[in-house]
């Protein structure tokens, strides 16, 4: 799985989106109607959406882990803290290392940099994604076809391929620089995607009474367009947040990762680098590879959650 294509292969339109439906499921809101007045609906279906609900426990409950359990620490990721190679206790719920570092301290700080990568990554992309897509569909002729070019080239570089080289010839790595590549690479298939929805939005009577008024493109797109998309934009973001944090896994797994942080995809690339699976360490691979599992599986499950509650016709009584 690259960065450019967290889950749909290039070329996919917006409707073909899997776990991102077009303009009948949660995309454009049928005769410009704007969110807001079925919010306390949307919420009341998605809290008897299973799949939203189980997602959305696992995926707060690791970020409560990761904001809070700093608090409870007694030692530093890197601090040499217990016996080498020790089984979880009551005194190390997760073991330690074969130089005696606490594998819990760890594994809380590789979920903060698991988070906030996803979020900056995916939040970077879905910028640059949206309001490509915006203009392109909206203003079409030209610079549709100028952004439509940028947007394939993007499209056809090997992005995860790219991120390794800058990776590998960067003095010092940081959580934000990586999540900064990740998402210079990720946007393509996002900007299709709303490329396709705004197409169909603009030529909708609500859209030229705007233009009758008189307001600016901008405005437009800001009060028109983008309020009938909330819910996919959403959707979109999900995929977003989850593509970044596999793609960072994948980096740190490699030894590509932060050079000044520790992260989930570096603990398992030190478990593998000092040989822990076959000393019999499991305590030390299986819960990072376990919590990027569940984070990123629950992030999937979720948006699927989502669909069935942003479209009616899928929606369970």
């Amino acid at each position: 799985m690259t960065a450019t294509q967290p889950v749909a292969g290039p070329g996919i339109e917006a409707s073909e989106q899997p776990g991102v439906t077009g303009a009948t499921s949660g995309g454009v809101m049928a005769g410009g109607r704007k969110p807001g007045g079925d919010t306390r609906e949307t919420l009341y279906f998605a809290l008897r959406n299973p799949k939203v609900v189980i997602g959305a426990v696992v995926v707060l409950g690791f970020l409560l882990v990761g904001l809070i359990g700093p608090a409870f620490l007694r030692f530093a990721p890197m601090d040499y803290a217990g016996p080498p190679m020790a089984p979880p206790s009551a005194d190390f719920p997760f073991g330690t290392t074969t130089f005696g570092q606490d594998v819990f301290a760890q594994f809380v700080a590789g979920l903060r940099s698991t988070f906030l990568v996803g979020l900056l990554g995916g939040g970077v992309s879905a910028v640059i994604g949206m309001a490509i897509g915006f203009v392109a569909g909206y203003r079409g002729g030209l610079i549709d076809e100028l952004l439509n070019m940028l947007t394939n080239v993007v499209l056809v570089i090997p992005g995860f391929v790219v991120l390794i080289i800058i990776n590998a010839y960067l003095g010092v790595r940081s959580v934000p620089m990586q999540a900064l590549y990740i998402g210079v690479f990720s946007w393509p298939w996002v900007a299709r995607a709303v490329r396709a929805q705004t197409l169909s939005l603009r030529t909708r009577d609500f859209i030229d009474l705007a233009k009758l008024s008189g307001v600016g493109v901008g405005t437009i797109l800001r009060r028109e367009v983008a309020p009938n998309m909330y819910s996919y934009l959403f959707m979109t973001f999900v995929l977003l947040f989850g593509g970044s944090i596999l793609t960072a896994a994948s980096l740190d797994f490699i030894g590509l990762g932060p050079t000044n942080a520790m992260s989930l995809g570096l603990m398992m690339n030190q478990a593998v680098q000092w040989s822990a699976l076959h000393l019999g360490l499991w305590w030390w691979f299986i819960p990072p590879g376990l919590g990027i599992t569940l984070i990123v599986g629950s992030l999937y499950i979720m948006n699927v959650g989502l669909d069935e509650v942003f479209n009616p016709k899928l929606r369970e009584m």
